[in-house]
């Protein structure tokens, strides 16, 4: 595993292989996990979809079915997809049947979105579930604004620079007052979705973005090595404000990074 930080991109942990970087991810949440418990009394996560949930399965496995205390996990969506909970393309179905439901997370701390509501609907509602669940301070609040301050934030990255549902140049990049916002025009299927907004990801004491594939190379070396360019990609915006970021990247998605050896085949 290669470490690294570049300017305000965050830690940057490099990984041989999709097991090495499963098997670091899962300590990485395992120890958020226990602090978080230990200091405030519960973990408020939140999820992204794709590929993210196979890297997470380890935590299935022992020691973590049994040290994690998963009864005081409170469980988001960074991003959602706005169709049925059991279709094919929801991130609670994907996350439930990859994950939650082989642990004994509480049915009850499992906040996914109203699948009856249409995307605008759906995505005032969480906000209102949210903004109660940080009055009780189950989620805890930012010092610097009244946004809720998660305790990690799981995000994937796409080939085009995405994080949870922001495009790039599209008008959600730009919301500062909602919490959760909605699109109905996403460039890849399904269009209609709900997503977390920059100022809620960037308020969280944790973010963690985790890209893998050679798909995903020309994206990762925007994000590090040219930083300054003129259209900066949603994950570029990914800076959180008095919170750790950490990139666990495999060795494909790394290959194009400036100053990187990534040993040959």
């Amino acid at each position: 595993m290669a470490l690294g930080g570049r300017e305000d991109r965050g830690n940057l942990r490099i990984h041989e292989n999709l097991d090495d970087l499963a098997t670091d991810l899962v300590d990485y949440i395992a120890e958020l996990s226990e602090r978080s418990v230990k200091e405030r009394g519960y973990f408020a996560i939140a999820l992204s979809g794709g590929s993210l949930i196979s890297l997470m399965r380890k935590l299935c496995e022992a020691p973590y079915n049994k040290t994690v205390d998963w009864t005081k996990w409170y469980i988001f969506w960074a991003d959602e997809r706005v169709v049925a909970k059991n279709h094919a393309d929801s991130n609670y179905k994907l996350a439930k049947e990859g994950l939650l439901s082989k642990v004994p997370v509480v049915p009850s701390h499992m906040y996914s979105i109203n699948d009856t509501l249409s995307a605008e609907e759906a995505a005032d509602e969480y906000e209102f579930v949210l903004r109660q669940l940080v009055k009780t301070r189950t989620v805890g609040v930012s010092e610097t604004s009244d946004s809720p301050k998660f305790d990690l934030v799981l995000l994937g990255m796409g080939p085009d620079g995405h994080v949870a549902s922001l495009f790039p140049q599209h008008k959600a990049l730009e919301e500062n007052d909602e919490w959760v916002t909605f699109i109905t025009d996403s460039p890849k299927p399904p269009p209609e979705r709900i997503t977390f907004t920059l100022p809620v990801i960037n308020s969280a004491s944790n973010v963690a973005v985790v890209v893998t594939g050679i798909n995903k190379a020309e994206a990762v070396h925007q994000v590090f090595d040219n930083a300054r360019s003129d259209s900066q990609l949603p994950a570029q915006m990914v800076q959180p404000t008095n919170g750790k970021l950490v990139w666990f990247l495999d060795r494909s998605a790394a290959s194009k990074l400036d100053g990187i050896q990534t040993p040959a085949e």
